[in-house]
């Protein structure tokens, strides 16, 4: 037996190498000793954040790494690989203010390599951990809370649906521990709407495995929002929990994974998609299929003249359609964005010059609002509505003159005012000085010395 092993088995018996066995294949490489229970139930869950204190030392009681000693919590992903595999196991079984130690075998630690200088090859790891908090994963693209998930059980693979994916789920939503919804269905990721499924739920499939099932809890925002939900008798601004199970799906295509012609055939059929979500008043859905389009497209160089006409029919129907969308929902600037890619591709297109003064008109640019409207009517003498458009801004435009005017004159009249108060002020200071150094009346000359 050589110096080291007889140095660590020394240390082993300084440290008793028994707990519970957390491994699943039951050798011993993760012995669990609790010094201090925990309250609750909950245990952490994968992709919940943890936050822990924890005292690293060797077998022999060297201590190698300490937050305690920082006096700072470490905070960390369970279950995506961001510590050794002693932990990810360890602190899932942990409750809050639990206290506990582990022993970690090499293999559930830094292996054979160790992490020179301070951890040795092959080196059994002792943690005294502390968890004080765990919370979900936050799936909103804001991070303010609205989509938390919750691993129940781990998907396999590393891939996941995107956008416009065909995916097979079985849910189950509950509003106030009551059972709404329960059932599985197969659909189209961006389609949701249309079967009831709230927003925040598309979102958090675009971030699951195949097989794996979670719990999603939705702030009213990415449920139904302030409307609530007739079909599942849901009241405005609820708040949801779903158990999701991701069973299977099938990827759309990427841009990058399409070839031209594959664009040119799929870009009229998502238009028509899109224009059907924009007939049914579903002005967020339709957009999305409009933008699809021009990320396809937007990128396309060494087209054929047949093909590069048809592109820019595309383009075009879809800037013109997605600003169409964007006054629906009151988004005047990106109205005015895609109104003006439009009139790159087309400087004197109708709907694309109506359009920018409609988004100016509502953004109050009344001027550049005015003149927009007066080119239409110059290019086009039928748009009647243009034509209503300029005698509105006229209107518009008369009447803050107006009020600027009343606002100058006001304005000036106060400054008229202060500057007569002033100089009043002024003449009376100067009426009061005494003349040739004799007193005012009624005054008193100072005192000669005697």
């Amino acid at each position: 037996m050589t110096a080291e092993e007889v140095k660590s088995e020394e240390a082993q018996q300084k440290i008793s190498m028994e707990g519970e066995d957390l491994t699943l294949k039951k050798d011993g490489g993760v012995l669990k000793v609790i010094k201090k229970e925990g309250t609750g139930n909950e245990t952490p869950m994968t992709g919940d954040k943890v936050s822990v204190h924890y005292v690293g030392t060797l077998l022999d009681g060297t201590k190698f790494d300490s937050s305690r000693d920082r006096d700072e919590h470490f905070t960390f992903d369970l279950g995506k690989g961001q510590v050794i595999k002693a932990w990810d196991l360890g602190v899932a079984t942990m409750k809050i203010g639990e206290v506990c130690r582990l022993i970690c075998k090499p293999e559930y630690a830094y292996g054979v390599a160790g992490n020179p200088p301070k951890i040795p090859p092959n080196s059994t790891l002792v943690f005294e951990v502390e968890l004080f908090q765990f919370k979900g994963e936050d799936l909103s693209d804001k991070e303010d809370g609205g989509i938390i998930r919750r691993i129940l059980t781990k998907g396999e693979g590393y891939t996941k649906p995107n956008e416009g994916a065909t995916v097979e789920v079985s849910l189950e939503g509950e509003w106030q521990g009551k059972v709404f919804d329960r059932r599985e269905l197969t659909f189209e990721v961006g389609d949701g709407v249309d079967l009831g499924i709230p927003k925040g739920i598309e979102k958090a499939l675009q971030s699951m495995e195949k097989g794996e099932e979670s719990i999603i809890k939705l702030s009213p925002s990415y449920g139904f929002g302030s409307e609530g939900s007739s079909q599942f008798n849901i009241p405005p601004g609820a708040e949801l929990s779903y158990k999701v199970k991701l069973i299977t799906f099938e990827k759309a295509k990427e841009s990058w994974e399409m070839n031209t012609e594959e664009k040119l055939e799929q870009g009229p059929i998502v238009k028509e998609k899109g224009t059907q979500y924009f007939k049914e008043g579903k002005y967020r859905q339709a957009a999305q299929q409009y933008t699809k389009i021009i990320s396809w497209l937007d990128h396309e160089s060494g087209l054929s003249e047949q093909d590069e006409q048809k592109a820019r029919a595309l383009q075009l129907a879809a800037h013109l359609n997605l600003a169409a969308c964007f006054i629906k929902i009151q988004d005047h600037v990106q109205a005015l964005e895609n109104c003006n890619k439009a009139l790159e591709l087309d400087d004197s297109n109708e709907k694309a010059l109506f359009r920018r003064s409609e988004a100016l008109f509502a953004l109050k640019e009344f001027k550049d609002a005015r003149d927009g409207f007066q080119k239409v009517v110059q290019l086009y003498p039928d748009n009647k509505a243009a034509r209503v458009q300029v005698t509105a801004c006229q209107r518009l435009l008369r009447e803050q003159h107006e009020k600027d005017k009343r606002l100058y004159a006001n304005m000036f009249s106060k400054f008229a005012e202060h500057d007569a108060k002033k100089e009043a002020t002024e003449k009376g200071k100067e009426e009061k000085k005494p003349e040739n150094g004799q007193p005012e009346e009624g005054s008193m000359e100072l005192e000669q010395n005697p």
